[in-house]
């Protein structure tokens, strides 16, 4: 599996994404963003980009922090996510920014198709809904445990993408009045949207090792359902049948 850091710009600012693909596949695949957790670029984020990808994509680990910015506890992490959060527009930019990376480098490289995706993880599933908040032309959005709400609604028409939200239904950082306001922005904004919500499953259930009772908890069957829920979901969308 090619592993490779992927330098590019915003503005001022210079990130580090990380491009992952099977170089021994020679067909051209979809592009697939992959937004991580609040840690960021981790060895950890990278395993996953690289089990998501197997033969069938072509991912790239998004960068919104910016080059250099590697948080190493939950505190520093905050510290950079929570500023986002609060800043949609930037969030928007920056997440928008990675992904024309992915397709600039995956088309230089002859390794993509006109299929795109983007994926995401808790912080990073709320970047991903923002990627297709801002319009970005894309035939599908898994958000995973991911951050539902925001202080810049989406539009009637503004998103293109087939979106499908995968939850636990004890999360305690996105409870379930969040899941209703994302209901309600959704169906304002004219979107096609699904939602499954695993019963007594807490936050980042897919992240292994996570362990914080009664906030996070890792769940070897929803996990591994979700994982199966998102790859249909993708071939669905690329195909066109959502």
């Amino acid at each position: 599996m090619k592993v490779e850091a992927v330098k590019y710009s915003l503005g001022v600012n210079t990130f580090s994404g990380t491009l992952v693909y099977d170089e021994t596949v020679t067909r051209p695949r979809p592009a697939v963003l992959m937004a991580p957790n609040w840690m960021g670029v981790t060895d950890a984020a990278i395993a996953r980009a690289k089990h998501l990808a197997a033969d069938r994509y072509v991912v790239f680990v998004a960068d919104v922090y910016g080059e250099g910015k590697r948080p190493t506890t939950f505190e520093q992490a905050a510290a950079l996510a929570n500023p986002l959060r609060a800043d949609p527009a930037e969030d928007k930019l920056r997440i928008r920014a990675a992904f024309d990376c992915l397709l600039g480098e995956g088309s230089r490289r002859k390794l993509i198709d006109e299929r795109r995706a983007a994926i995401g993880f808790c912080f990073g599933g709320g970047n991903v809904l923002d990627l297709a908040r801002s319009g970005a032309e894309l035939h599908a959005v898994v958000s995973v445990h991911g951050d539902l709400k925001t202080l810049a609604p989406a539009g009637r028409g503004d998103i293109k993408a087939a979106l499908l939200v995968i939850h636990g239904a004890s999360d305690p950082v996105v409870p379930k009045a969040d899941r209703d306001a994302f209901e309600t922005e959704m169906d304002a904004a004219g979107a096609k949207w699904q939602m499954l919500v695993f019963s007594d499953v807490l936050h980042a259930y897919t992240d292994e090792g996570a362990d914080v009772p009664t906030i996070a908890k890792y769940d070897e069957p929803a996990s591994r359902q979700t994982y199966a829920l998102m790859h249909a979901f993708l071939a669905d969308a690329f195909s066109g049948r959502l």
